[in-house]
């Protein structure tokens, strides 16, 4: 069975046992998060997303992607600009999925982008 999920912005396809690297969740090594935003599980579609689904994994570890260079050039206006980026990630491995699985205390799956972090520091206040 496999199921596809949403988090970071990206949609997975997912089955158990599976490793993949997704953007930054908060969590330490070996800690079990949960992928609520479950758009399909088997046959079953969701519109837009699945209730009661859930994928839970294990985060193996926190750790950045290869430097990507972004070059810009305008050609003959003697404008050229290189920047890297190197993107932080998670491995994830998918430990279970289905529908109401009894998920033991767990980090839920938040990216920490700057919009997510904003939204956490007003529900906070």
């Amino acid at each position: 069975m496999f199921a596809v999920i949403k988090t970071g912005g990206k949609q997975y396809r997912v089955s158990k046992d599976d490793v993949f690297a997704v953007e930054k969740i908060l969590g330490e090594a070996g800690e079990t998060v949960v992928f609520d935003h479950v758009l399909m599980l088997g046959a079953e579609v969701g519109a837009p997303r699945i209730d009661g689904a859930q994928v839970t994994g294990t985060v193996v570890r926190q750790f950045r992607d290869d430097t990507v260079i972004i070059f810009k050039k305008r050609r003959r206006k003697h404008y050229r600009r290189r920047n890297g980026h190197r993107q932080y990630l998670t491995l994830v491995k998918i430990t279970d999925m289905g529908k109401g699985i009894a998920a033991a205390p767990a980090v839920a799956a938040a990216s920490t982008s700057p919009v997510a972090k904003k939204a956490t520091k007003k529900a906070a206040a």
